[in-house]
């Protein structure tokens, strides 16, 4: 049932842990993306190469780009992260990452000819992220297919992002049915 290549955007935590094992289970050879942006913590990045290996990824490569230069967030700057999150977009967003982050994934994608990349974004649960949004998905897609050689050849790359209206009871529910072991991820 193999349907080709898809990269996997994997951060370590349980939601791209479950969207690798749903990329897996449609049949797909995973190749895990992660970041190295400039986060203050590595732990994340140590889960997602345990993850990949758990999950049988095809292959697990880490890019550095640091956003850190960039700042403007509780993760890449010296912001202190609040004890409650407060009203409007939480001082945790990290300004462009996840489009940033697709940009990567397109790149790697459209190397290893792959027609679907994977993205553990929610809107549920997204605390006020506006890059977890399905606009921002559907936007990048569309995006995709005038700025890539496969979309301009008329083999448009597909943004899959299987979480995107689920719970995170859900989001461990379908995790457990596809074999995740949450213990090895690494949430913040």
């Amino acid at each position: 049932m193999s349907t080709g290549p898809a990269v996997v955007l994997l951060s370590g935590g349980m939601d791209s842990a479950v969207v690798l094992a749903e990329a897996r289970a449609a049949g797909h050879s995973c190749h895990a993306l992660s970041v190295r942006y400039g986060q203050r913590h590595s732990a994340e990045l140590d889960a997602a190469a345990r993850v990949a290996a758990a999950l049988g990824a095809a292959a697990h490569r880490v890019v550095d780009v640091d956003l850190r230069a960039i700042g403007g967030s509780a993760l890449t700057d010296d912001i202190a992260v609040p004890e409650s999150p407060g009203a409007g977009i939480p001082v945790t967003y990290v300004p462009a990452r996840n489009t940033v982050l697709l940009a990567l994934a397109l790149g790697h994608a459209e190397v290893i000819g792959a027609n679907d990349i994977y993205v553990g974004v929610n809107a549920v649960d997204y605390s006020g992220y506006p890059d977890c949004r399905p606009e921002f998905v559907a936007a990048f897609e569309r995006l995709a297919r005038v700025a890539t050689k496969a979309g301009v050849e008329g083999a448009p790359l597909r943004i899959q992002a299987p979480l995107l209206a689920l719970g995170k009871a859900s989001i461990v529910r379908r995790g457990l049915e596809l074999g995740v072991d949450f213990a090895l991820t690494v949430s913040c």
